[in-house]
C-alpha cells in the first residue's frame, strides 16, 4: 500500500468512525454507546478507534468538534439575511440557541459533551466562534454601535450566554416551552450592550 493510499484509508476510517459514533451517541448517549458495536457497524475494530482517536473520549471530542463546526455554519447562514452587524450578531446567537431543539445537538454537544469533555469554553472548536464574535464586536465598537467595552470580555460573555442558554433549553423537561423564555432573556441581556445613539 502506498503512503498516499494509507493516508486515504486512515481518513476514510476516521470518517466512518465519526459517522457511526454520531449515530450511536445521539441514539444511546455517550455512556451507553458500545465501542464494539459502533466499530463493528462500519467493519472496523477497536484498534482502529484507538489508533485514530486514542480512546472513546477522543472520539467524542472529534464528533463534538464536527457538530460544533456545523452549528457555527448554520448560525452564520441563519443570520445572513439580517440587516446590520448588530442584528446579524443577535440573529446568530438566537440561531445557535434554537439548535438546542435538535436532538443530536442537544444530547451530544450540550449534554454529553460538557459532562465528559469538560468546560466547552476550552474546546478547540469554540475558538473560531469566539474570534468571529470578537471581530464583530470590534467592528461595532469602531462604528459606535455598542457601548465602550473590552472586546475580548464582550466576546467571551456573548458566546458564554448563547451556550448557557442552549444548555438551559437542552436540560429542560420541556425544551419547546423553555425556548421562547430563554431567547427573550438572552435578547434583553445582549441588548444591554447596544449604544442607543449608535443605531436607528
Amino acid at each position: 500500500m502506498t503512503a498516499k493510499r494509507r493516508v486515504e484509508t486512515m481518513e476514510e476510517n476516521r470518517a466512518k468512525l465519526i459517522a457511526s459514533a454520531r449515530k450511536a451517541f445521539a441514539e444511546k448517549g455517550f455512556a451507553a454507546a458500545s465501542m464494539d458495536d459502533l466499530t463493528a457497524s462500519v467493519g472496523l475494530t477497536r484498534g482502529a478507534l484507538y489508533h485514530n482517536f486514542g480512546d472513546k473520549k477522543g472520539l467524542l471530542a472529534a464528533v463534538v468538534a464536527q457538530i460544533d463546526g456545523e452549528m457555527a455554519r448554520r448560525a452564520k447562514d441563519a443570520a445572513a439575511t439580517a440587516g446590520d452587524d448588530w442584528e446579524k450578531l443577535l440573529a446568530e446567537g438566537i440561531a445557535y440557541i434554537n439548535m438546542a431543539l435538535d436532538e443530536e445537538v442537544r444530547r451530544i454537544v450540550l449534554l454529553d459533551g460538557p459532562a465528559f469533555l469538560g468546560d466547552p469554553a476550552q474546546w478547540p472548536s469554540q475558538n473560531s466562534c469566539l474570534e468571529s464574535t470578537r471581530q464583530s464586536i470590534t467592528t461595532m465598537l469602531e462604528r459606535g454601535v455598542i457601548k465602550q467595552v473590552d472586546p475580548d470580555a464582550a466576546a467571551q460573555m456573548l458566546n458564554g450566554a448563547a451556550l448557557n442558554a442552549a444548555q438551559c433549553i437542552a436540560a429542560s423537561d420541556d425544551p419547546q416551552q423553555a425556548l421562547p423564555k430563554v431567547v427573550r432573556v438572552f435578547t434583553l441581556l445582549v441588548n444591554g450592550l447596544l449604544n442607543s445613539s449608535g443605531k436607528g
